[in-house]
């Protein structure tokens, strides 16, 4: 069993004493062991419900999830990929 439990994979949860607002416990699929991945600017509010920010927040983030995947490096340990998964209309927490 990994240093993290039991803990629900691929679930954000909010991290109230760490420096950034969300983590996520993601399987490393090379290693097979579980990660921590934290993102989010504990500073900033997203207001993903404004459509100029989400647009601008997009332009943003896709060239650096690309580069993340062309990189060969998994998508799901990325910290971009789950700031994206964020800014998506069913995302709770």
């Amino acid at each position: 069993m990994s240093q993290h439990g039991n803990r629900k994979l691929n679930k954000p949860f909010r991290t109230p004493t760490a420096s950034k607002k969300f983590g996520v416990f993601v399987r490393n699929k090379k290693t097979g062991r579980v990660q921590i991945v934290r993102f989010g600017s504990k500073t900033m509010s997203i207001k993903k419900n404004i459509p100029a920010r989400q647009k601008s927040f997009f332009a943003r983030f896709r060239p650096i999830l690309a580069k993340v995947r062309r990189s060969g490096k998994q998508a799901t340990l990325s910290p971009a990929y789950w700031a994206i998964q964020s800014w998506k209309k069913g995302f709770r927490i």
